[in-house]
């Protein structure tokens, strides 16, 4: 696979990243790296806010309507992906900022 098809399959769940890393760990461009920081800082904050939000909602189910805020995420992971398949290096809006230098492990771009 390329390097554009691995950015693309590094959004699609953390089977998919894992999937990515590991294909494209040896022949990894700017593009690729860009997106696997991008995805798993997406992954990350997806399954801290699912954390958080079922202990606030099993101690106040009132606010268990919190949990629509889930499709943002969905959202999200859409523009990573379209991002990915235009070969572009956007962040992923309100949280890609943050993971852009993280995740070390992944490489420089």
């Amino acid at each position: 696979m390329n390097n554009k098809t691995l950015s693309i399959i590094s959004y699609i769940t953390i089977i998919g990243w894992l999937v990515a890393y590991f294909s494209g760990k040896d022949k990894a461009d700017a593009l690729l790296k860009y997106h696997l920081r991008q995805s798993l800082g997406l992954a990350i904050v997806n399954i801290i806010f699912s954390v958080v939000l079922t202990i606030i909602a099993s101690m106040i189910p009132s606010l268990s309507f919190l949990g629509l805020i889930g499709y943002v995420f969905i959202v999200l992971w859409i523009m990573g992906i379209i991002n990915a398949a235009n070969g572009a290096l956007k962040p992923v809006p309100l949280i890609g900022k943050w993971f852009e230098d993280k995740s070390s492990f992944v490489g420089k771009y």
